[in-house]
């Protein structure tokens, strides 16, 4: 059994083709983090994959931001799948169970913390030395703490309390846990590559949470060697139930890091952090993991996989759970879709159909519109009768609309190129017209006028004639005398060049005075090349600010390779 956790950073990252990512990670289970797409974006491509199923859990208040999935091969398929960690998401059969003690949290912040769609769980059997146990999958991605916004802060410990209540109840209930994902929190100095950049690096509350959470590496790795004892003895003993299975066998690897500063470019120096990891239980990392490592080498996101080797075999579940994505109502057909408005359909088969719940990102006008939408009615595949075919009845007076001489075209006849060489037409100049008298006026008038209309429309503007004559010949024959065309060519052709010429230099002179641009970069001390241009993002006194840094990727202090210390500020007055 194989288990793979990667934060994708947008699950664009799979567009290249997502079965072929998802082999090339060769893993039975798959979790990816901050996927950004709601239900209702999600495509039929993404969500279900030829040798797999998957879990979603999206997120309800935001688009594009935060969401989670497990894609487990068919080989892994599990009896039981749920999304959140406080089961109000949960309505159906195939639930996980075992919510915990919840009494610390009231049902507001039980709500906001499954709001933002963090963490799938899947329930598995395996086999273990003959024998068939049940291993719990939790896929989670935990909360950022914003320094700009201190209630994300106690957000962010409310999620973690959530998440050891849920994952430690489970434990108890008999099933062994691993708990992966993006956490957030780089666990020790080991673990980050310049932690003497922060201050009180071991009073971070995400970094006591662990601490508590996890058990002491001293207890849960068997045989230490001594000449690691330097690098853990500066850890106090924990009693957690957990264990970070990197660390069991990787004790003392530097530079483990699996997330960089893209802004930075910092992966380049490897100057990153270790916050993606694959925590178990201390029975199943003992007995079970044989390996767990990461993959640097992987591209395509900020962050990188982890990976982690299990010695148990799967036994598959002979049929997905309900929360598998395949039986979502928009992909097992249930829900209508535009196609369905475009052919002939069965009023009957569509009334017996049940209207499925939209999703809430939508407005109430969106809802009542794919709810009912315009010409509903007309979906029985009968086509639409124009005017001018409709015959009314007798008795009743009828308003007359004014439509084209010819039936209506079909919809591709809208994208064919127009025609440059056409014949001048006494019969119906106006349907010529309209075309070029919606284009020129942004389709503010009708779409068919009358002849007047065109010779008062050259007259007045004589100066555009040659121009309209290209497309629409009949307007210059209609209107204009070769006297008038020899005037209106004599003015197109023959502009007031010096005039204009004299206002265009003064404008340029003028703008350039007023809006220039930065000055040229400077050279860096250290390595004496050009810097590159940043802007200050952050809200305060300098925000708008531009100043120029090295142009190197950012890296550690004592890396000759890494950027330099150089910083400037643009000067405005220059």
């Amino acid at each position: 059994m194989k288990v793979v956790s990667w934060n994708i950073n947008g699950i664009r990252t799979f567009r290249g083709g997502i079965k072929k990512a998802l082999d090339s990670l060769d893993a039975d289970i798959i979790c990816v983090q901050e996927t950004k797409v709601t239900r209702d974006l999600l495509d039929e491509r993404t969500a279900i994959v030829d040798g797999y199923n998957s879990y979603f859990s999206f997120s309800r208040g935001r688009s594009g931001y935060s969401g989670v999935a497990t894609y487990c091969k068919d080989v892994a398929t599990p009896f039981a799948a749920e999304e959140g960690l406080t089961g109000l998401l949960t309505n159906h059969e195939g639930a996980v169970g075992c919510y915990g003690d919840q009494s610390e949290f009231s049902s507001e912040e039980l709500q906001l913390l499954d709001n933002e769609g963090r963490a799938v769980i899947t329930q598995h059997k395996i086999t273990c030395q003959d024998k068939e146990q049940t291993v719990t999958v939790i896929n989670v991605y935990c909360p950022r703490a914003d320094p700009e916004k201190p209630e994300r802060k106690q957000f962010k410990l409310q999620f973690y309390k959530l998440l050891q209540s849920r994952a430690e109840s489970i434990l108890k209930d008999g099933s062994h846990v691993i708990v992966l994902g993006d956490v957030n929190t780089s666990h020790r100095q080991i673990d980050h590559c310049d932690p003497s950049d922060i201050d009180d690096f071991g009073e971070n509350p995400g970094r006591k949470w662990l601490n508590g959470f996890l058990h002491s590496e001293e207890e849960a790795i068997e045989d230490e060697p001594s000449e690691e004892s330097e690098v853990t003895s500066s850890n106090p003993i924990h009693s957690g139930k957990f264990v970070d299975t990197f660390r069991y066998f990787h004790p003392t690897r530097t530079c483990a890091f699996t997330c960089w500063s893209t802004m930075t470019g910092a992966r380049q120096t490897n100057y990153g952090t270790r916050i993606d990891y694959i925590f178990a239980d201390c029975q199943l990392a003992r007995e079970q993991f044989v390996a767990v490592d990461i993959r640097p080498e992987v591209e395509g996101s900020d962050h990188c996989p982890v990976w982690g080797q299990l010695s148990c075999s799967l036994q598959p579940s002979s049929k997905p759970p309900p929360l598998c994505t395949r039986y979502l109502p928009e992909f097992a057909g249930k829900q209508q879709k535009l196609s369905r408005f475009l052919v002939k359909v069965d009023q009957k088969s569509i009334n017996s159909e049940p209207r499925d719940a939209l999703p809430g990102s939508q407005e109430e006008e969106e809802k009542r519109e794919n709810l009912n939408p315009s010409g509903a009615g007309n979906v029985s595949g009968k086509k639409r009768l124009l005017t001018s075919d409709c015959v009314a009845p007798k008795g009743k007076k009828t308003k007359t609309v004014k439509t084209s001489s010819k039936p209506q075209g079909s919809l591709l006849s809208f994208f064919k190129p127009k025609l440059t060489n056409v014949v001048p037409s006494t019969e119906a100049p106006e349907k010529t017209l309209s075309v070029d008298q919606v284009t020129s006026s942004q389709n503010s008038q009708e779409a068919s006028t009358t002849s007047e209309d065109a010779s008062s429309f050259t007259s007045s503007t004589p100066e555009n004639t040659e121009l309209f004559c290209e497309g629409s010949p009949q307007l210059c024959t209609s209107s204009t005398t070769e006297e008038n065309d020899k005037k209106t060519k004599h003015l197109t052709l023959q502009p007031a060049v010096g005039h204009s010429d004299a206002k265009k230099g003064a404008s340029s002179v003028f703008w350039k005075s007023v809006l220039r641009g930065p000055p040229p970069p400077p050279s860096c001390k250290v390595h004496g090349e050009p810097c590159v241009l940043r802007t200050v993002k952050k809200e305060g006194p300098t925000m708008g600010k531009q100043f120029f840094v090295c142009a190197r990727p950012q890296g550690h202090a004592s890396n000759p390779q890494a950027r330099c210390n150089f910083f400037t500020w643009v000067d405005k007055g220059k």
